[in-house]
């Protein structure tokens, strides 16, 4: 079989490394090599997939359905690993293999189609924020994870220079650049995060209901992962004449059904709209970085 990346992992990878790299030329070869060492039946390619990795549905020697997972190191798949490592299958899709290869997971077969997005909005946001629960626990001892201050500082430096060169995002990159720093000054606790958690990355399984795929883990507040899922649906948020008060109303209650402080979880969500924001308008998706700082504009 070809294994012939789909065009939306070929388009994001392009945004993330605009002077190319070998990684999608070696691809083929690597998927191959992959299948034939676990010895593994390829039923397809997961399209239109994710925009970090391959993603193909196979079966294992003995028919088990399983996933196999190709990524580039930057999309830190090694930290993937880690992460599922230590959840174990609680909240989140298991490892199916104890053996390594770097860049490659085998991984339970959970329905690939069926996300909680297909949920009623409300019931997908408590079936998702339950999921989360789960997922924070304690890091590992010497945990391998960037940790929150990290992973933000990077971005905070990329929207620096942004906000340099497009006054017009000037302001709001200054209201969350301050509110970063103010957060960072004394959080809560540290809690080993999802990292990318939205509705898109819980889906359908057999042993649970949901379990969350696709973590870029982080180490850090649980308020930070919780920001993403507030933002889920921003295209319909931004539709509604009453976008602004759901959006608040998002906040609230999702803060007081999983124990977290409401002022802090309003800013995290503030300064990662921007930081999406930012980033989309930089690598060239202008109605993306339209309604996201939109969206960032209501908190």
């Amino acid at each position: 079989m070809v294994f012939e990346p789909p065009k939306r992992l070929v388009r994001a990878l392009g945004e993330t490394a605009p002077d190319g790299d070998d990684w999608l030329e070696k691809l083929p070869e690597a998927a191959q090599q992959a299948v034939a060492l676990r010895e593994l039946t390829v039923e397809r390619v997961q399209v239109p997939g994710g925009r970090s990795s391959l993603v193909v549905l196979v079966r294992t020697a003995d028919g088990t359905p399983a996933v196999l997972k190709l990524a580039p190191g930057r999309a830190r798949p090694e930290a993937e690993r880690a992460a599922l490592t230590h959840w174990g299958g609680r909240g989140a899709v298991q490892l199916l293999e104890p053996f390594r290869t770097e860049g490659v997971l085998l991984l339970e077969r959970l329905h690939p189609d069926v996300s909680v997005r297909s949920l009623p909005e409300a019931k997908a946001l408590l079936e998702a924020a339950g999921t989360l629960r789960r997922l924070w626990v304690e890091p590992p001892a010497g945990f391998p994870f960037e940790t929150v201050a990290e992973r933000t500082g990077r971005q905070a430096e990329a929207m620096r220079a942004r906000a340099r060169v497009d006054a017009e995002v000037a302001p709001l990159v200054d209201v969350a650049l301050a509110a970063r720093e103010e957060l960072l000054a004394a959080p809560p606790e540290h809690r080993l995060l999802h990292g990318t958690f939205r509705q898109s990355k819980v889906l359908a399984g057999e042993r649970m209901p949901w379990l969350a795929v696709g973590p870029d883990p982080v180490v850090g507040e649980c308020a930070f992962d919780l920001a993403r899922l507030v933002r889920d649906r921003v295209e319909d948020l931004i539709a509604q004449p009453s976008g602004a008060a759901t959006t608040r109303r998002r906040v609230k209650r999702l803060a007081e059904s999983l124990d977290v402080d409401q002022e802090r979880l309003r800013s995290w969500t503030l300064f990662r709209a921007v930081e999406s924001g930012v980033r989309a308008g930089r690598v060239g998706r202008p109605r993306d970085a339209e309604l996201l700082l939109e969206f960032a504009g209501w908190l």
